[in-house]
C-alpha cells in the first residue's frame, strides 16, 4: 500500500509536526477549532525525503496523491485550477519542523496564466488587481523557481513606474502592469532560456520541486547551523488557496504578534499594508502601518483579530506570531507560530505566563533559550555623552553596536574574517544576506519594519538592528549613504542603537547591561531547581565582583598569569624570566609578590565566604617574552651599548626558551618542579592575602590547582610545597581557620586515565576542557578553528565545533572515567569543570548527568549557566519519569 503523503489541513493536528512541519499541524489545529483559514493541504516531510531520494523528482506516486488532494481543494472552494473562467489560484509555502523564518521560498498567486488571468479580472470585475496578481507570479516564480536573480525584475518594475508617473504599486494602471508581465516574460525567456510555463499543472510541479530544493539551500543551511537544526529534517510544502490582500482599500495584508516581542508587554504588536499582499509587508519593500491604527481603518476586523489572537495563544500557552489576510472585509489567518523574541521579552512573557497559571515554573525555564541571555546582557548607548544622531528609525532589536558600515553581506563577511567590526547597511535585507547578518555586529536598513526580514533575523540572533530608518538615503552601488548633509563612506564608523531607533556617528561609549527583575526572578527558580553549583571565571578583584553580582557561588579559575601583563609587571616578569641565576629570580620574585597578594587580597574580599581556585601559573615563559623579530627590530634601533647589551641577552633567552611545541612543552607542573621558587612565590602571596583577609574578618576558602598533571608524582611533590608554605605562614589556630584544598587541573588524557593515583594527593579535580579537547583529539585549537574545523562541520565530519560543544563520546568519556575513578578512593572528592564549555548548555548538562558538583564560566554567562543546570535537572527529572512509567 502507497504510503500517505499529503493531507488536507482537516485531516491533521499539533501531533503530526514532525510530519507536517510547523506551519501545517498550526494550520490543521487552526482548521480544526474552526478559525477562518483558507483550505488546503501539506504534502509532508517523508515526501521531501522521497523527493531527494529520487534525485530531486516528484514520485509519481507522490503526485498521483497531490491531484487527489487538489480535486478535493476545487471541490471545497467551488473553482478549478487552471480553469479560464473561475480560476482557484493557491500559494505554495515551506513548512520545516523547527521555525525558520524567511531561510526557505514561497510563491504566490500559482494557477495565473495568460487565460485564468482574464477569468480571475471578469469573476473579480477588477482588470487592475488580477494583472498585478499575474505579474507578481512571473516575478516569484522566475525567482524561486527559475532562478533569476530579483534585481533584474526590480530594474524593469522601477523603470516602468517612472515612465508611468506612479510612486506606489497602488497608483499602477491596468495598462502599466499589462506592459510590465510582457517584459517579465522577455526577461524570463532570457536569463532561464524558456518560456514562462502557461500549463499550470507544471507550475505546481516545478514550484513544489523549488520549495524541497530550499530545503538546501545557502541561507537555510547557514540558519540551520546557527540554530543547531538538524539536517534531516526536512521540510513540508503547504498548498493553500489565495485569498488576496490587494483587491482594494477593504483588503489587506499584516503580520500581529499577540504580545509586544522586544517588550513582552501584553499588548497587540504588528504591522499591516492596506491594498498589498503578504510579502509586500515581511520583504520590508513597503513600510507599513501600526496594528494600532487598524482600529481606525477597519474596526471590525481589528476586534475579530483581538479575538484570533485570544484564542490562539490560550491554544498553544505561547505568544504567537500571526499572518492574516483581509479580502473583501473578510479575515482570513493564514499561519501561526510561535512568536520569536528579543531576550527581555522572553524572560518577562515567561513571568507573566507563569503569574497568570498559563504554564509552570519549570515550563518557564525550558523556554529560555541561551541567546536570550546573551542579548540581555548586551550593552547600551551612554546617555551621558554628546551624540551626533544622524538618523531615528525603528527599533527592531535591542542593544548597541559599533562598527564601519558596510554595503552588502560579501563585504561584511570578507572585512569580517580581517578582523574589523561591521555593521551590514542595506535599503532592506534579503534572506540571502543571512551570511552578512551573522557577522555583523548590528543591522541598519532604511525601509521595512519590526516585523521585515532584517528585524525577525537580528531579533532572532539578538544583534542591535534599526529598520525603516528612511530619513537616509542608501546608495549600494555608490558604497555610500546620505543621512542630510552627512555622507557616511563604506568604512567610516557608525553606532547603532537599536532600543531606540538611533543611527549615530562615530563610536559612542556604551554602558554595560543591568540585571532586570524579570531576570532575578527566573534565576531564583533556577536556583531551587538546580544541582550544578555556579563558579567564575575571574583574573582579577573587578571581574570577580561582577561574577558576585551576577550569583557565582565562588572562582573555579583565576589563571594567575594573567595578572602579569600591566606594564610594570610585566618589566619584573620579564626580570625573573632573564635570570641566570636562583638568587636573580627570588629577586625579580620578591618583586612580584606584593602585585599577586594585593590581587588575591581583593578576590577574596570579592568572594567573601565563596571559595576561590587559583591555578598556579600555566603558560611557557617564553609568552612573557617579545618575540624574535620584535627583539631584533628593536636591536637596530638601539643606541647605548647597555640597551644593546640587555637586547642581545633577551634574543638569546628567547632562543634558549624555543620549544617545537610549546603546548606539550615546558608549563604548567612542569615550571614549577623545574623552577620552585616561582610557585613558592605565588603560593605564599595567596596565603599572605588570606591571612590578611582573615584578620578584616573575611571569611577566605583558597583552593590551590596545580595545571597540568599528568602524573601522581609531579602533584605529589607540588602538594608538599604547599602544605609546607601553609606550615611556614600560618600559626596553628589560623591553619585551622583557613580551610585551603589543593587539587589539579585535569587537561591531559593520562591525568584522566590514572585518576585514582592522582585522587590520593587531590582535594578537587577540575577539569580543564580546552587543552583536554586539544589533547585528546590532537587538535591544536589556534590551527583547527581557522583551517578544517569549519569544513568539517560542514560535510558532517563532526556534529560541533568540539571546542565550543564538549564531545560527550570522547572527552566526556575521560571526564567520566575520572571522576568515577577519583570517587572510588575519595566519595567526596570536590568535581567542576572551568574549560570554556563551562557556560555552554548541552555541555552544562552533561555536566548535570556527569554528576560534576560545578560549572566554572565567564561572569557574564553565569546567568546562563544557572539557567542551563536548571534545564538539565528538569529534563533528567522528565526523562526519569519516563522510564520509570515504560517500566510499569
Amino acid at each position: 500500500m502507497t504510503k500517505k503523503m499529503v493531507y488536507a489541513f482537516a485531516e491533521g493536528n499539533a501531533k503530526m509536526k514532525a510530519l507536517l512541519g510547523g506551519k501545517g499541524a498550526n494550520l490543521a489545529e487552526m482548521t480544526r477549532s474552526g478559525l477562518p483559514v483558507p483550505p488546503g493541504f501539506t504534502i509532508t516531510t517523508e515526501a521531501c525525503h522521497a523527493f531527494f531520494q529520487s534525485s530531486n523528482r516528484i514520485p509519481d506516486h507522490l503526485m498521483e496523491q497531490i491531484q487527489l488532494d487538489l480535486h478535493r481543494l476545487e471541490e471545497d472552494t467551488n473553482q478549478k485550477f487552471g480553469d479560464s473562467s473561475c480560476p482557484l489560484l493557491v500559494s505554495v509555502r515551506s513548512g520545516s519542523v523547527s521555525s525558520m523564518p524567511g531561510m526557505m521560498d514561497t510563491i504566490l498567486n500559482l494557477g495565473l496564466n495568460d487565460d485564468t488571468v482574464k477569468g480571475l479580472a471578469a469573476l473579480t470585475g477588477n482588470e487592475r488587481f488580477a494583472y498585478d496578481c499575474y505579474r507578481r507570479l512571473i516575478q516569484m516564480f522566475g525567482n524561486v523557481v527559475l532562478g533569476i536573480e530579483s534585481f533584474r525584475f526590480e530594474i524593469l518594475l522601477h523603470k516602468m513606474m517612472k515612465n508611468s508617473g506612479a510612486g506606489q504599486d497602488q497608483e499602477v494602471t491596468v495598462e502599466g502592469w499589462r506592459s510590465l508581465i510582457e517584459d517579465y516574460k522577455r526577461c524570463v525567456k532570457t536569463n532561464a532560456g524558456r518560456e514562462f510555463p502557461q500549463d499550470v499543472h507544471e507550475q505546481l510541479k516545478l514550484a513544489i520541486e523549488a520549495v524541497f530544493k530550499s530545503w538546501n539551500n545557502h541561507r537555510a543551511q547557514i540558519y540551520r547551523k546557527i540554530h543547531h537544526i538538524p539536517d534531516a529534517q526536512g521540510t513540508a510544502v503547504n498548498i493553500q488557496s489565495m485569498v488576496f490582500g490587494n483587491k482594494g482599500d477593504d483588503c489587506g495584508t499584516g503580520v500581529v504578534f499577540t504580545r509586544n516581542p522586544s517588550t513582552g508587554d501584553g499588548e497587540l504588536f504588528g504591522e499591516y499594508l492596506v491594498n498589498a499582499q503578504g510579502e509586500d509587508v515581511v520583504s520590508g519593500v513597503r513600510t507599513p502601518q501600526s496594528i494600532e491604527t487598524l482600529k481606525d481603518v477597519m474596526p471590525n476586523i481589528y476586534d475579530q483579530l483581538v479575538q484570533v489572537c485570544k484564542k490562539l495563544e490560550q491554544h498553544y500557552r505561547d505568544m504567537q506570531d500571526i499572518e492574516f489576510t483581509v479580502e473583501n472585509g473578510k479575515l482570513y489567518v493564514l499561519q501561526t507560530r510561535s512568536g520569536k523574541r528579543n531576550a527581555q521579552a522572553a524572560l518577562k512573557l515567561a513571568v507573566e505566563f507563569v503569574k497568570e497559571g498559563v504554564i509552570s515554573r519549570e515550563d518557564a525555564l525550558l523556554r529560555i533559550e541561551a541567546f536570550h541571555l546573551d542579548q540581555l546582557l548586551h550593552r547600551g548607548i551612554d546617555e551621558s555623552k554628546d551624540l551626533e544622531v544622524l538618523a531615528t528609525g525603528l527599533p527592531a532589536s535591542p542593544g548597541a553596536a559599533i562598527g564601519v558600515a558596510v554595503f552588502d553581506a560579501d563585504t561584511a563577511a570578507d572585512w569580517s574574517r580581517a578582523g574589523k567590526q561591521v555593521i551590514l547597511v542595506r535599503p532592506e535585507t534579503t534572506p540571502e544576506d543571512i551570511h552578512g547578518v551573522l557577522v555583523s555586529e548590528g543591522v541598519l536598513t532604511s525601509r521595512g519594519g519590526m516585523t521585515s526580514h532584517a528585524a525577525v533575523v537580528a531579533r532572532g540572533m539578538g544583534k542591535p538592528c534599526v529598520c525603516g530608518c528612511e530619513s537616509v538615503r542608501i546608495d549600494v552601488e555608490g558604497r555610500r549613504m546620505f543621512a542630510g548633509e552627512r555622507v557616511i563612506e563604506e568604512g567610516d564608523w557608525i553606532t547603532l542603537d537599536g532600543a531606540s531607533g538611533r543611527v549615530i556617528m562615530g563610536t559612542v561609549p556604551l554602558r554595560e547591561a543591568a540585571m532586570t527583575t524579570e531576570l532575578r526572578e527566573i534565576l531564583e527558580w533556577a536556583d531551587d531547581i538546580r544541582k550544578l553549583r555556579v563558579y567564575a571565571n575571574a583574573d582579577n578583584p573587578e571581574d570577580a565582583n561582577t561574577a558576585r553580582g551576577f550569583g557565582a557561588e565562588g572562582i573555579g579559575l583565576c589563571r594567575t598569569e594573567h595578572m602579569f601583563f600591566a606594564p610594570e609587571r610585566l618589566a619584573a616578569m620579564q626580570r625573573m624570566i632573564m635570570a641566570e641565576t636562583v638568587d636573580e629570580r627570588k629577586a625579580a620574585l620578591d618583586q612580584l609578590l606584593p602585585m599577586q597578594q594585593s590581587d588575591f587580597e581583593g578576590i577574596f574580599h570579592a568572594m567573601d565566604g565563596l571559595p576561590v581556585t587559583i591555578r598556579l601559573l600555566d603558560p611557557p615563559l617564553h609568552e612573557f617574552l617579545p618575540n624574535t623579530a620584535e627583539l631584533q627590530r628593536k636591536l637596530e634601533d638601539a643606541e647605548s651599548t647597555a640597551e644593546k647589551a640587555l637586547l642581545k641577552r633577551m634574543i638569546r633567552k628567547v632562543h634558549e626558551l624555543h620549544e617545537s611545541n610549546p603546548m606539550l612543552g615546558q608549563r604548567g607542573c612542569r615550571l614549577g618542579i623545574v623552577y620552585p621558587e616561582i610557585y613558592d612565590m605565588q603560593i605564599e602571596a595567596i596565603f599572605k592575602a588570606a591571612s590578611a583577609c582573615m584578620d578584616k574578618g573575611i571569611s577566605v576558602l583558597p583552593e590551590i590547582m596545580i595545571p597540568l598533571v599528568g602524573h601522581a608524582a609531579e602533584l605529589q611533590r607540588l602538594r608538599e610545597l604547599v602544605d609546607r608554605a601553609a606550615e611556614q605562614e600560618f600559626p596553628a589556630d589560623k591553619k585551622r581557620d583557613c580551610k585551603y584544598k589543593v587539587g589539579t587541573m585535569i587537561e591531559v588524557p593520562r591525568a584522566a586515565l590514572t585518576a585514582r593515583q592522582i585522587a590520593a594527593h587531590a582535594d578537587f579535580f577540575s577539569f580543564g576542557t580546552n587543552d583536554l579537547t586539544q589533547m585528546t583529539f590532537g587538535y591544536s585549537r589556534d590551527d583547527a578553528e581557522g583551517k578544517f574545523l569549519t569544513h568539517y562541520m560542514d560535510q558532517k565530519v563532526l556534529p560541533h565545533n568540539p571546542f565550543q560543544v564538549l564531545d560527550s563520546e570522547g572527552v566526556g568519556q575521560l571526564i567520566e572515567l575520572a571522576v568515577a575513578a577519583g570517587r572510588s578512593l575519595k566519595p567526596t572528592l570536590k568535581t567542576g569543570l572551568c574549560g570554556e564549555h563551562g557556560g555552554e548548555k548541552m555541555s552544562i548538562a552533561f555536566c548535570h548527568e556527569t554528576g560534576l558538583d560545578y560549572v566554572s564560566c565567564s561572569p557574564y554567562r553565569i546567568p546562563l549557566a544557572r539557567i542551563a543546570a536548571a534545564q538539565a535537572a528538569i529534563e533528567q527529572k522528565f526523562w526519569t519519569e519516563m522510564r520509570e512509567m515504560a517500566a510499569v
